[in-house]
């Protein structure tokens, strides 16, 4: 068997990325292999973070092992750390790239960890650009890129960007698997009690931090339109702001939406994630532009219905009419699509496609994916 390590973001970090890694090693434990995760000492600097914290409130996973190595502005860091790894000699490092920011501390690692001539390195991409445009994306992309020898991309978006850095390299499809590590779905019941929330009520939800590129002001929008608005539903907003709050503040007060709307201005922790998803009827992504989204596969594990807009990756991960909703990104778009959905009570045609549709977006497909990848480039 192949030796691995995994190379990002895991605890104490938060988030969408140290989930997919851990589950990923765990995936590999299940398959008879261990790994090590390899994740930083520091991430973000405070001031470049936009949210409250970087850290994770949930317990640590006592079945993982976590190495907390990296600085990610520190060369004389990644010096170190890309020597030792070099002396360890994996066979390959499996590194989960989302952001031009980590290119040049990610492409450093890779040219010192690769001085042994025997470690290959496969990039998991999330994005190659960022969604949020920044001076030296592509300078920095391309020197990390450079480093790579193969690349798994989670939507055909992001494919489509990797071939103006790479067209030589091996490179395959792969979706993102569904995230089956946030609990069991609950009982309604239960969930909307847990949640304090009326059980005479129905729910939407729009789920994560709130960027701009994230499209929550089309969605509030769409609140106000006629064909909606009387129904007997609310939405709750579950996350934090990493964009200016007041202009979403602003939507809501303009149009008197304060009891449409539950929000819950924070990080859902690992532990309440699926008190949320199993209290909902139906997910909403209003995306202006994207690749794939973790949220969708947390609505797969949860088998919940989706309204997501025709961008990027989503359209390739959601069916329209079976699974959910591909819209336009309007507000009337994503106003019709809410509308028919409790008008003509489409909960109950929406599951078997759901649960059919979620056998897809198994951790053993890209474990399995990952695995002949790196028998080509061995």
């Amino acid at each position: 068997m192949p030796t691995s390590l995994i190379i990002g973001p895991a605890y104490p970090f938060r988030g969408g990325l140290a989930a997919y890694n851990e589950r990923l090693a765990r995936e590999f434990q299940q398959q008879g292999e261990a790994t090590s995760i390899i994740t930083f000492t520091l991430q973000y600097p405070e001031f470049l973070f936009p949210g409250r914290t970087q850290y994770s409130e949930d317990p640590p996973p006592k079945d993982l092992d976590i190495r907390a190595l990296i600085n990610t502005v520190n060369p004389v860091n990644w010096l170190q750390v890309g020597s030792k790894l070099r002396d360890a000699e994996p066979d390959f490092i499996l590194m989960k790239y989302w952001l031009p920011f980590m290119a040049p501390c990610y492409g450093s690692l890779i040219r010192f960890i690769k001085r042994n001539h025997h470690t290959k390195v496969i990039s998991i991409l999330d994005n190659v650009l960022p969604h949020e445009k920044r001076p030296g994306d592509t300078m920095f992309t391309r020197y990390f890129v450079k480093g790579c020898d193969a690349f798994v991309y989670m939507s055909k978006t992001v494919g489509e960007d990797l071939r103006q850095f790479d067209t030589t390299k091996p490179a395959v499809f792969n979706p993102h698997p569904i995230y089956d590590n946030y609990g069991p779905p609950l009982p309604r019941e239960e969930a909307v009690q847990a949640l304090n929330l009326d059980p005479d009520r129905r729910y939407v939800l729009f789920f994560g931090f709130i960027r701009e590129y994230k499209g929550l002001d089309l969605l509030l929008e769409a609140l106000q339109d006629a064909r909606i608005r009387e129904l007997p539903f609310q939405l709750i907003i579950a996350g934090e702001f990493y964009d200016d709050k007041a202009k979403y503040l602003q939507i809501i007060r303009d149009n008197q939406l304060e009891d449409r709307i539950i929000h819950i201005d924070k990080f859902i922790s690992n532990q309440d994630v699926n008190k949320y998803f199993s209290a909902v009827d139906l997910v909403i992504q209003p995306y202006k532009h994207a690749t794939q989204s973790g949220v969708t596969q947390i609505a797969y594990q949860y088998e919940k219905p989706m309204v997501v807009t025709d961008v990027g990756g989503l359209s390739e991960i959601v069916t329209d009419g079976r699974t959910g909703y591909v819209v336009d990104t309007t507000p009337a778009a994503i106003a019709e699509a809410i509308r028919d959905f409790f008008e003509h009570r489409r909960g109950a045609e929406f599951q078997p496609h759901l649960r059919e549709e979620k056998k897809r977006f198994t951790w053993e497909a890209l474990y399995r994916t990952l695995m002949q990848l790196y028998q080509r480039i061995a």
